[in-house]
């Protein structure tokens, strides 16, 4: 612990800078805290999509791996046999591209084998959104 002798307006200074500090603080915890929720949010929304995709790098189910999607070029991962429109669309998995496919991706990508789930909540997009970034 440290003892500072302060005096004159130095205290009211240093009381406002300890505030400024605590608050900080405060507004760290929180933001960790919002973003641990909006992961596991997403990962209760994920179940929808779990059934053909897989949270596992390693593995591929009826869907690729969705393990690193987040700026993956579309259709990219080996030992998974995508369609011919999903191969010539030219995306790369941005957050905006995958909100779109997300919303509609028969819309996005006509063509797609993958079939038609539509999530447009734009709360639940984000909270899927931030668990993929987290995988």
């Amino acid at each position: 612990m440290f003892l500072v002798h302060i005096e004159g307006n130095n205290k009211m200074k240093i009381k406002i800078l300890g505030m400024a500090i605590v608050a900080v603080v405060i507004s760290f915890a929180s933001s960790a805290s919002d973003e641990k929720m909006m992961i596991l949010a997403g990962q209760e929304i994920f179940k929808k999509c779990s059934s053909c995709h897989s949270s596992d790098s390693s593995k591929n189910t009826f869907g690729p791996s969705l393990t690193g999607v987040i700026n993956r070029k579309a259709a990219s991962l080996p030992r998974f046999a995508y369609s011919e429109a999903l191969k010539k669309s030219g995306l790369t998995w941005t957050e905006a591209n995958l909100r779109r496919w997300i919303a509609g991706n028969d819309i996005l990508v006509p063509g797609t084998r993958m079939r038609h789930v539509q999530i447009t909540d734009i709360a639940e997009q984000n909270y899927l959104l931030a668990y993929l970034k987290s995988l």
